[in-house]
């Protein structure tokens, strides 16, 4: 196995070296737009195939919209067959646990791809149910380097499923794809036109709050017609941002009780609650990204892998930063991992794979195209990241990174997909109407306290 390992790195020394071209060119020819890279297949590599040329390996990636699917389908046509296996990519779901759900079902059955994405929060419970599969004795033989990359991120991938403790000699669960923060993207054009203040300006003077967060709400609802204030999806971390910017969360430091009724976390769902009463944002669980796209949505809440749809908008955009909280700023350090289906017949491969998928020249071509930030550790990659615009505030994201935010995490000894499910559940019931907030303060954590770390 070692001499077949020793083939394929160094074929992947050669791959990443043609994908690399000229650093100072990606530095000078910021992306203008997404969607002509997502869609032009990239120039071959002249690599060699190395091994069975007969080995074709399937990964997915779970995109946020048709433009981040084609950044990925790039990636993999540049990639295959530089290292003796024909790559297969296949787009999987939206922000939803389904995503989740269905590999888990087709790991059961047999059906998986070999490589595939999940999220941060996921990683344990792949891990524990034994699916993924260990690749510290791949990655110890080809010469990898844990600090090549943020340490949240290597901390959770190099855990011990049994004990929940760091255990980096002997375990390796995948590596970071990426990370990842909050913003708010903005329409230019309904913001002025309601003569309500600029975001951006009210960050740059350290006055963008909620209170300025609503009053820049209320004018933009002052328009009328189709126009929604303010957006945002109804998973856990759009739900977790107002609990955590309010001093609140979802559990305590050592993730062995629930605190989704903390005074601070109650304070967060009690303003998202009025602002919503208020007529100031989208019907909670409407997807908010297609009528932000479509110009009538001032404000909407998501990731930095929202940016290549974003980009084909014709009406003036931005990002801006989360606004501060009654705790101060507050975000999610989000990230996520390509892992290796535990059942793979071609382990070597799947594992060269992964290498590629997270090299510094791959990391860098999808950050130019707008998905994400770059997961190594490298402060010449976050440079890079700021002249990739639109938008052209990219700043926003990396001060939703050094702002304190709450790193995405698994809970490696509680459940935390039926804690997530049902506090997601439970908190679209208060938003909606369907059910109080003093009934929710009362109740929640003793409905949902069997999910959390016995």
């Amino acid at each position: 196995m070692k001499k077949k390992l020793v083939l394929l790195f160094a074929v992947l020394a050669l791959v990443a070296a043609a994908c690399g071209g000229d650093d100072d060119a990606t530095d000078d020819s910021p992306a203008t737009t997404a969607a002509p890279a997502a869609t032009e297949a990239p120039a071959t590599t002249d690599a060699a195939p190395a091994g069975d040329s007969d080995v074709t390996l399937r990964w997915r990636t779970r995109p946020d919209n048709d433009q981040e699917a084609g950044v990925y389908r790039s990636v993999s046509e540049s990639l295959s067959g530089t290292f003796g296996a024909t790559l297969e990519y296949e787009a999987g779901g939206t922000e939803t646990e389904g995503y989740q759900q269905a590999l888990l079902t087709q790991l059961s059955g047999g059906t998986a791809p070999d490589v595939f994405w999940i999220p941060g929060a996921e990683i344990a419970n792949f891990a524990s149910r034994g699916v993924i599969l260990n690749a510290r004795e791949l990655a110890d033989a080809a010469g990898h380097n844990d600090a090549d990359f943020y340490p949240g991120p290597m901390t959770e991938l190099t855990t011990d499923p049994a004990t929940g403790a760091q255990d980096a000699a002997n375990y390796l669960w995948g590596l970071p794809r990426d990370v990842s923060a909050f913003g708010l993207y903005l329409n230019l054009d309904l913001i002025a036109e309601a003569g309500a203040e600029d975001p951006r300006d009210l960050a740059a003077a350290g006055e963008w709050d909620w209170d300025a967060f609503r009053r820049v709400s209320e004018d933009l609802a002052a328009l009328g017609g189709d126009v929604s204030p303010y957006g945002q999806s109804s998973w856990w971390g759009p739900i977790g941002y107002w609990m955590n910017a309010a001093g609140g969360g979802f559990y305590n430091d050592a993730k062995d009780q629930c605190t989704l009724d903390s005074t601070e976390s109650i304070a967060g769902l009690q303003f998202v609650t009025d602002f919503y009463a208020d007529g100031l944002a989208l019907t909670f669980g409407e997807d908010p990204e297609p009528v932000f796209k479509a110009g009538n949505v001032g404000m909407f809440q998501n990731g930095r892998w929202a940016t290549p749809g974003i980009r084909e908008v014709t009406f003036n955009w931005d990002v801006v930063k989360l606004p501060d909280g009654p705790a101060g700023p507050s975000n999610w350090l989000f990230w996520g991992a390509y892992v290796i289906n535990a059942n793979t017949e071609h382990p070597e491969e799947a594992w060269a794979l992964v290498q590629a998928l997270t090299s510094a020249e791959v990391q860098g071509q999808v950050a130019e195209l707008g998905a994400n930030i770059p997961s190594r550790v490298s402060q010449a990659a976050l440079d890079a990241f700021l002249t990739f615009t639109p938008p052209e505030n990219n700043q926003a994201f990396l001060d939703g990174l050094s702002e304190g935010p709450t790193t995405e995490a698994p809970d490696w000894l509680g459940d935390w997909p039926s804690y997530s499910s049902g506090l997601t559940t439970e908190v679209g019931a208060v938003i909606s109407g369907a059910r109080s907030v003093d009934d929710f303060q009362a109740n929640i954590c003793a409905e949902l306290g069997e999910f959390v770390n016995p």
